[in-house]
């Protein structure tokens, strides 16, 4: 039996689900929300999951926990499905927007964190006023409108933030209470200049580079097809022109998902986990007829197999089925300052095809499998600067040029990374010392100071496209001290080598360095008894391996290793321990890696291939590991062409 590196928790009824029907679906979406109705409030206001901090208040806090189920609990209302613990939710409109209420919520202030959650309370009354607004009393009703309303009167962060104020007004426009069309209207403007082409949008403005999850599922390319939806009776010239966005962002956006249903982790906010695929859900309520590959059978299946994905994932759940702060089990590590215990429930909003009654094409089409034979395997996508690649079993993105325009937490592995894997996933530092707390996998590392600090690419310079071959590559320069200047070039796996991809890099350093590369990081323990790795040999099927310029790990979740190509540069393969806890999907991870020391006045080049070979359920990739491991890549003329002429 295979040991796996985390403590399994008891299994709970999401994960049990099919996700086949729509019913199977409704009844994920009760599996989500049943656990939260004992960690209620009194008066239903808040929802209190665990004990950990955010940089905002406790009450906030508990207030994500209350209103971020209600994408879920509003689509499942609003498609008619009866609930009876929704009860609950409406005595937390009643009382938290009451202000003799003991329970309030509090007046807003200037850049709240409640005024996100207005945002899902909005899309609530919205699609399900039978249930939370008809029922009130003109009181509560005034109540309601009057705490929703007082958004308009605030600052907000000019981010996608301003959706949660255009929001709360749609709420109130659509049960007739009074809203500010001015707001909407005057947010809506601002918001279309955050649109930078091909239906991609900047979490902010185009000062800086950041196109995550955000810029799609998360908040802008989401809420968009809301809007185009909730209000395109009053502005439908901007309804037509989201809609069409949405035609040109799904063809790069489909890339970011792996055929069996795992989508590629990739920048801030991972804990949202499943809403990663609400893009598709949205697609749907928003009656957008995609172009081909798309019919309604592939959109229902991209949605579908992606939850499937996440109910194997039992680890994402605490024991008593709420949903824990990390990505494919608890971790604090990858969190933001803003993670509440009640974060993760953003995930609901993937729920909205649940409004969409069991007619529409969207549930009475077949589902389809994943579209490869109509996609390319390698895309190089302009706007965010990512390097698509499904090639050798394995899907995943080469990147360059992203960077979140605050300091948050992590930011050098959320957006500076080479690649990034749907197999392997990525990791974040779990200290600042020492490579094995900084687990700086796909990444290039450097040290001035004998191997206690390291510094990785943060901001990528001058990131653009160049085409060799016709074959994308991303380029960029980095320098992470004034006199170091690294130039690096990211190149997709050839045709004959499909598990390899390629990173050159110009190095030109005046002070002396010690560096280090890590491949993918990858499950590092062995299946019969949960023990770190040993050493790898022509009989055994798991271990590692570390000689001259190159090193290799293999264990029950695939085979990565990493090696320089050319003959005369010395550097020597390392499997670093990574820190536990580091990567998103594994809680032990060894990391196959290529280290060289550098004197001062150094101009060198090092070409490294990175081999990955994710298992398998079907197939025998155990057998064909080692034939793959053989098959390396040698490097292309034109970038032999460039070494010379540096």
């Amino acid at each position: 039996m295979s040991i796996h590196a985390n403590r399994k928790t008891r299994s709970q009824a999401f994960s049990q689900s099919l996700f086949r029907t729509r019913n199977d679906f409704q009844e994920a979406c009760r599996a989500i929300l049943d656990p939260l109705v004992s960690h209620f409030t009194p008066g239903g206001t808040r929802v209190k999951i665990g004990s950990s901090a955010t940089r905002f208040d406790e009450g906030a806090a508990q207030i994500e926990g209350f209103a971020r189920p209600l994408w879920a609990l509003g689509s499942l209302l609003g498609g008619g499905y009866q609930y009876a613990e929704a009860a609950r939710w409406q005595d937390g409109f009643i009382n938290g927007t009451d202000p003799a209420s003991p329970e309030f919520w509090g007046e807003i202030e200037d850049l709240d964190q409640r005024m996100v959650e207005m945002c899902p309370i909005g899309y609530t009354l919205a699609v399900a006023p039978h249930f939370f607004w008809n029922p009130l009393t003109d009181e509560q009703k005034e109540n309601v409108a009057s705490w929703l309303g007082s958004i308009n009167e605030r600052e907000m962060p000019n981010t996608n933030w301003l959706w949660f104020r255009v929001f709360a007004n749609l709420g109130l426009r659509r049960n007739g209470a009074p809203y500010s069309l001015t707001r909407i209207e005057a947010d809506m403007d601002h918001l279309d200049t955050f649109h930078v082409g091909g239906g991609w949008s900047n979490d902010g403005p185009k000062s800086h580079h950041q196109m995550d999850y955000y810029s799609s599922s998360f908040a802008i390319q989401f809420l968009q097809l809301l809007y185009a939806k909730l209000a395109g009776d009053f502005d439908p010239e901007r309804a037509a022109r989201y809609r069409e966005r949405a035609r040109e962002f799904a063809k790069d956006f489909v890339h970011y998902f792996d055929p069996d249903g795992g989508a590629i982790p990739f920048g801030r906010s991972m804990t949202y986990r499943f809403a990663m695929v609400g893009f598709w859900g949205a697609v749907a309520f928003a009656e957008v007829d995609l172009p081909p590959p798309f019919t309604w059978g592939v959109v229902k299946g991209l949605l579908l197999r992606h939850f499937r994905w996440w109910a194997s994932k039992e680890d994402m759940f605490n024991d008593d089925g709420t949903l824990n702060l990390g990505y494919c089990y608890a971790n604090m590590y990858l969190t933001e300052n803003y993670n509440s215990p009640g974060s993760p429930y953003w995930c609901c909003l993937s729920f909205i095809p649940l409004v969409l009654p069991e007619s529409h094409p969207f549930w009475a089409s077949e589902e389809e499998p994943y579209p490869s034979a109509s996609l390319s395997e390698v895309v190089g996508l302009q706007y965010p600067k990512h390097i698509a690649i499904r090639r050798g079993g394995h899907s995943f993105l080469l990147s360059s040029g992203q960077a979140c325009h605050y300091p948050l937490k992590a930011t050098q592995a959320k957006y500076g990374k080479f690649a990034y894997s749907s197999s392997f996933g990525y990791s974040v530092p779990t200290g600042s010392f020492q490579l094995e707390q900084h687990a700086p996998d796909s990444m290039l590392s450097l040290s001035d100071d004998g191997g206690d600090i390291w510094q990785l690419r943060r901001l990528a310079l001058n990131a653009r496209f160049e085409w060799h071959d016709s074959v994308p590559v991303l380029a960029s320069s980095w320098k992470p001290w004034p006199d170091v200047e690294i130039e690096t070039f990211l190149v997709p796996p050839a045709d004959r080598s499909e598990n390899w991809h390629l990173r050159a890099h110009h190095v030109r350093t005046e002070r002396e360095l010690m560096t280090s590369e890590g491949a993918f990081a990858v499950y590092g323990c062995r299946s019969d008894n949960g023990r770190i790795l040993g050493a790898l040999g022509e009989s055994t099927s798991e271990g590692t391996m570390q000689e001259s310029r190159q090193a290799l790990t293999v264990s029950s979740a695939g085979a990565v290793g990493i090696v320089e190509l050319q003959p005369d540069v010395k550097r020597v393969g390392r499997v670093v321990l990574a820190d536990p806890n580091s990567n998103l999907m594994y809680g032990r991870t060894l990391l196959p890696s290529m280290a060289a020391n550098l004197v001062a006045s150094t101009d060198c080049w090092f070409v490294t291939a990175v081999f990955a070979l994710p298992a398998h359920e079907e197939g025998n990739w155990q057998e064909q590991w080692r034939e793959k491991w053989e098959r390396k890549p040698v490097i292309p003329e034109w970038l032999q062409q460039k070494m010379v002429l540096a």
